[in-house]
């Protein structure tokens, strides 16, 4: 007995594969794509929802560099920490060792869902440092808007 299907992939329709990324999931063990169900959502979201996990963020420079998004993100990245004059260049004391760096890449979206840019951030590996060698103190500065205004009434209560 054979079943005549009414449209060609008709029976594919539930399900959702990113068929651009050959190997994306390969490191998640249960991806959501296998257990969800478009069924339930209103073709206007359904295809809002589809055009988002369409796009993928790429994990590492290498896969990033295979695409020319990626590529003019990083450029504007680093173009933006020489502006800024983030870092200038020196010469490693021969007991320390260098602090590595990563790239991190997003994809900002628009409110109805658009592409509105790609985002590469160049970040350094902190957490690679040790206490005692790679740095002594800490400190980080945060004041909090109470204590700011405590101190301009006093600043104004004592001339």
């Amino acid at each position: 007995m054979s079943t005549r299907i009414k449209r060609p992939l008709e029976y594919l329709k539930d399900y959702h594969c990113n068929l651009n990324v050959s190997n994306t999931y390969s490191r998640v063990k249960y991806p959501l794509n296998f257990f969800l169900s478009y069924n339930n959502l209103s073709p206007s979201y359904k295809s809002f929802v589809m055009f988002i996990s369409s796009h993928v963020e790429p994990n590492t420079y290498s896969e990033a560099v295979k695409h020319d998004c990626w590529r003019k993100a990083i450029q504007c990245e680093i173009s933006a920490l020489e502006s800024n004059q983030t870092w200038e260049t020196a010469l490693l004391p021969k007991d320390k060792a260098a602090i590595g760096c990563k790239w991190v890449f997003k994809i900002k979206y628009k409110a109805d869902g658009t592409i509105e840019r790609y985002k590469a951030r160049l970040v350094a590996k902190g957490y690679t440092q040790t206490e005692g060698i790679d740095y002594f103190d800490t400190f980080s500065p945060v004041a909090k808007m109470t204590t700011i205004r405590l101190l301009i009434s006093l600043a104004s209560i004592y001339n």
